[in-house]
């Protein structure tokens, strides 16, 4: 009984793209993928035309990736598709390891309260996916399905003039220019492998078996990871819970496993009913053998041509830090590529995408390593000290610190980003230049709502006021001619009391937790980007500052900022 009915794409021929001025695209993307779909959607939303290449014509086959961090949500909700994606999955904070069946470990993802969105949900990717189509349909994204990309040839200097794609499609094959390409065309990265880019790492020789079973069950919606369990000695299993009744085990089984054997039905039922037991009910949905590595390109942009997600880096599944990653990789890439795009921004803005989110990967690679080299030891020595660190969790409170089996995906603070203004004031807590805004409920025109919900898709200023009648008269003087810059700041005013300020939007801190966690008070300015990072903050407004701190933000001079 399959859970899921796997959507058909229509194909549409390309004759509107082998004549005349239809032969150069302003923006080509390869790969309709999570991560692929997610660049093409937040290039609509940035005012973009996008024509988006897939060589199939359907969603990805199988669970694939399955847990979707709370950062990921929160841009998925800027997206435009952050509702459905919750609202189908399976929504949890809690995780649990287990040695053999004795519990010695446990975390809360999302142990504050005041955040729209939970810690992590789980969902098979075929509905990420397709949910991500229909929004980029809607969008009016350009969508070529069996469109597949065999060639790729910069073009100019290092690529620096854009690239020629070569399609091969139903009804013949042509070629397109594209004056910026982003990649995302997964780790097999047929586009990399064509022009001989590296990409550097470290492959894992073990193998892991991925289980769907479809069953009724009454297990909590938490992650739960074992070492050496009973029914499978000397290994590690993990299990997860996802939506419509499937569920996710993974049975690591050790390089020698042959991984034809292993994905038969009849090797894979024994394993799942030693689990669960003889008398629990359940079907065999889907099951894939994977290996792993964690590696990374030296480099993520190559001229005009700029790779995301899969295709510029990879890590090992625990931590979920893949699809997570790739999503915090278009969210750093399409507000910077949409300024220059426009002759905003110089195009030294995007050697700030390749710094920031390699530096984001290689974060990524050494959590993931970590976390491997724990549940996998390769060596005599790094299994005695797993096993040590494992048998004292069960009783010592200090050595639960050293279980790692998994550590989750994160937001990554760019606090070395060269794009961050530092501060020249004293703050205190985790909202420095650089990290991503956390969310806190507030209420606009009167009704509940969320900050992060707010804010995006364009540079914006919270200016913090006890209350309205208290606001900086500098700050309301100066907030339209920072909105009538050439590259907009709308000023959003915080206050401490409810009340609505004519000409500028409010926030009601209702529960005063921006306040707290931005360590504000009245006078409080934070400038923040595109992408609900923060670029700068001050304890008083000075529109001199700012606009600095915008020419910062964008790698350009103060003055190419400011209104001719």
């Amino acid at each position: 009984m399959a859970t899921y009915t796997y959507p058909t794409f229509p194909y549409t021929g390309p004759a509107d793209l082998m004549q005349g001025a239809s032969q150069r695209k302003p923006l080509v993307v390869i790969g309709a993928g999570p991560v692929g779909l997610a660049a093409a959607i937040d290039a609509r939303l940035q005012g973009l035309d996008v024509l988006l290449f897939d060589e199939e014509d359907s969603v990805s086959f199988g669970s694939r990736a399955v847990c979707y961090a709370k950062r990921a949500l929160e841009i998925l909700d800027r997206l435009g598709v952050g509702d459905p994606i919750v609202d189908k999955g399976v929504s949890w904070n809690v995780g649990r390891t287990f040695l053999r069946e004795e519990e010695v470990y446990r975390f809360n993802l999302v142990p504050d309260a005041g955040h729209k969105r939970p810690g992590m949900i789980n969902l098979q990717q075929y509905h990420l996916e397709e949910a991500l189509v229909r929004r980029a349909e809607a969008l009016g994204v350009d969508l070529r399905w069996k469109y597949k990309v065999v060639g790729v040839q910069p073009l100019g200097d290092d690529g620096n003039s854009g690239a020629r794609v070569s399609i091969e499609t139903p009804d013949g094959n042509f070629e397109i220019d594209a004056d910026w390409l982003i990649v995302a065309d997964g780790a097999r990265s047929n586009v990399r492998r064509q022009l001989g880019l590296d990409i550097e790492g470290h492959v894992f020789k073990d193998r892991f078996l991925i289980a769907d079973v479809i069953m009724k069950a009454d297990f909590p919606a938490e992650r739960w990871f074992w070492f050496d369990p009973p029914f499978h000695p000397n290994q590690s299993v993990l299990l997860h819970k996802q939506s419509d009744n499937v569920w996710r085990i993974d049975f690591q089984l050790g390089w020698d496993a042959d991984p034809e054997e292993e994905k038969k039905p009849e090797k894979i039922i024994p394993r799942v009913k030693a689990m669960l037991g003889d008398d629990r009910e359940f079907e065999l949905e889907w099951a894939s053998i994977y290996t792993f590595q964690c590696r990374r390109m030296k480099n993520f942009r190559h001229g005009r041509l700029l790779f995301v997600g899969d295709a510029a880096h990879q890590v090992s599944p625990f931590g979920a830090r893949g699809a997570n990653s790739g999503f915090q990789d278009t969210d750093d890439l399409l507000w910077k590529l949409a300024l220059v795009m426009k002759g905003l921004a110089p195009e030294a803005l995007l050697d700030t995408y390749d710094a920031d989110r390699t530096y984001a990967a290689d974060e990524n690679i050494r959590n993931s390593t970590r976390s491997t080299d724990f549940i996998t030891p390769k060596s005599a020595v790094s299994k005695l000290f797993r096993n040590a660190a494992l048998e004292l969790a069960r009783t010592q409170p200090f050595a639960r610190k050293l279980v790692n089996s998994g550590r989750l995906s994160v937001p990554a603070f760019l606090v070395n980003s060269a794009l961050n203004t530092p501060d020249v004031d004293a703050f205190e807590g985790n909202m420095v230049p650089g990290a991503p805004l956390d969310d806190a409920p507030v209420r606009v025109a009167g009704q509940d709502a969320w900050l992060l919900d707010q804010l995006g898709n364009r540079f914006q200023l919270l200016a913090f006021a006890d209350s309205v009648e208290q606001l900086d008269p500098v700050v309301r003087a100066q907030a339209a001619a920072l909105a009538g810059g050439a590259i907009p700041v709308e000023v959003v005013l915080v206050t401490a009391h409810a009340g609505e300020s004519a000409g500028l939007k409010t926030l009601h801190d209702r529960d005063g937790l921006m306040a707290q966690r931005m360590d504000a008070r009245p006078g409080t300015c934070y400038l923040l980007r595109p992408d609900q990072h923060v670029a700068a903050r001050w304890r008083r407004f000075d529109v001199a500052a700012v606009r600095a701190a915008l020419a910062r933000a964008t790698a350009q001079t103060a003055a190419e900022t400011v209104p001719a």
